[in-house]
């Protein structure tokens, strides 16, 4: 009776050839394998750099580096050995800005002193309606609400419109249009002892320029000019900007207001509460 044989490995790990002495199947595709990694090179082996190469690359990498700085500094302040009148900075983008320290191609004309105003009743009267709107703007600011309204004339009109287009304020809505018997009106409500709106700490300040008389007849005047008014109430600070034109008539040898317009700049803002008196 025959005996069966095993193949046993041998002790380099191999399997023992089989019964046509050809290796396992295993350890021919491992050997195969092997034998091309040995044999194709590799693509991410970083070459090898002589002493003398990597001197040369890092003085490219520094020259390269302080190149940058140098062209940046020379292109956005200054350019060194460049024409007097070449573009630099903001004048390269806008040809007709100077910079402050940028020499001058032509010499400056000197200047010539504006020559003073002779005395006569123009410069009266425009000094005369200028301490006229200096006072009311004082008088709303100290809250001297009696002595504003007599500025104005019997019949005389305070009016803010809506919009600098408005021409009229019957019919069509207005920030304020009151006469003298309306402002008086208002002036009681906000001087009454338990008005709402003036018990917290308010006051305004009032600046006035720019004042030119544009047109001017028998006894009236057409006056414009500019207004910054700023509010505080508690701790809440709001600006009001805009332009005054006042028609003023002589009232007794007195100017008097017939008429303030005042388009004011924001009038179309937000606002958390509405003006209380007089801008």
């Amino acid at each position: 009776m025959a005996s069966k044989t095993t193949a046993k490995p041998s002790r380099t790990g191999k399997r023992a050839p089989g019964k046509n002495g050809a290796p396992g199947k295993r350890a021919a595709a491992r050997s195969s394998a092997a034998a091309r990694n040995s044999a194709a090179p590799r693509n991410n082996a970083a070459p090898r750099r002589t002493a003398s190469g990597k001197a040369a690359a890092s003085r490219r990498a520094t020259s390269h580096a302080e190149a940058k700085p140098r062209a940046r500094l020379a292109q956005e302040i200054v350019i060194e050995g460049a024409p007097i009148d070449a573009p630099t900075g903001a004048q390269a983008i806008a040809p007709d800005h100077t910079p402050r320290s940028a020499p001058s191609a032509t010499p400056l004309v000197p200047h010539s002193p504006r020559p003073a105003p002779a005395h006569g009743p123009e410069l009266d009267t425009q000094r005369e309606i200028e301490q006229l709107l200096y006072r009311q703007s004082e008088l709303l600011d100290a809250k001297l609400w009696q002595d504003y309204i007599d500025l104005f004339a019997d019949d005389g009109v305070y009016w803010m419109p809506v919009a600098p287009d408005q021409t009229e304020w019957e019919g069509s809505p207005s920030i304020f249009a009151e006469d003298r018997y309306m402002m008086e009106v208002r002036m009681g409500r906000v001087s009454h002892p338990t008005a709402w709106s003036q018990a917290p700490m308010w006051g305004t300040s009032h600046v006035i320029g720019n004042v030119v008389i544009e047109s001017a007849s028998s006894g009236a005047w057409v006056v414009r000019s500019r207004f910054h008014m700023m509010e505080l109430r508690r701790d809440t600070v709001r600006h009001f900007g805009g332009t005054y034109r006042h028609t003023l008539v002589r009232v007794d040898g007195q100017l008097k207001i017939k008429l303030q317009r005042v388009d004011m700049f924001n009038a179309q803002a937000p606002y958390d509460y509405v003006l209380q008196v007089w801008v």
